[in-house]
């Protein structure tokens, strides 16, 4: 009894370490543009994918047939907004990288963009994924994209009075 536990933990060890082989690195790169750190510093990315992927070993006997990857996507999502929440009351503005793309987003749109642009979530999956309706979704996705194809511009600069000479 005690070989075959234990032969079905090392099994269960290397289903694990392919799946972060093959997924961390595209996983990294979501939690990356959720914080909107930068690609070579970003600790909050990190934390937050090692949280999501700790939960998916934890829990990896009773996928049961379910994908991974979509697993361990919704904990770091679900640790994202928790993280924002209780960071900031809300999905309110967070502390970001000043020259990332995604900076001038709100935690909300960020995850709205990313979840549907870079990991391709449809929306209606995307609406239930995050507990808004689709019309919400929509919207969010929508102005995110127009703050990023069109930024606000900076304010125009102050009048300055030249002397007469």
């Amino acid at each position: 009894m005690r070989e075959r536990r234990a032969s079905q933990g090392v099994r269960r060890t290397r289903e694990f370490e392919t799946f972060v082989a093959g997924a961390a690195g595209r996983l990294l790169h979501t939690a990356t543009l959720l914080t909107a750190e930068s690609g070579d510093a970003n600790p909050r990315a990190r934390r937050l994918l090692t949280m999501a992927l700790g939960h998916t070993y934890a829990s990896w006997d009773r996928l049961h047939g379910e994908d991974p990857y979509d697993s361990t996507r919704r904990q770091l999502i679900a640790r994202f907004q928790r993280t924002v929440w209780h960071q900031y009351g809300s999905l309110g503005r967070r502390r970001t990288s000043p020259d990332h793309v995604l900076a001038g987003l709100t935690p909300q749109e960020r995850l709205i963009l990313v979840v549907r642009l870079y990991e391709g979530v449809a929306e209606e999956q995307a609406a239930a994924l995050l507990g808004l309706p689709a019309e919400r979704v929509r919207a969010i996705c929508a102005r995110a994209m127009a703050t990023l194809l069109h930024p606000p511009r900076d304010p125009a600069p102050a009048r300055v009075e030249v002397a007469p000479s």
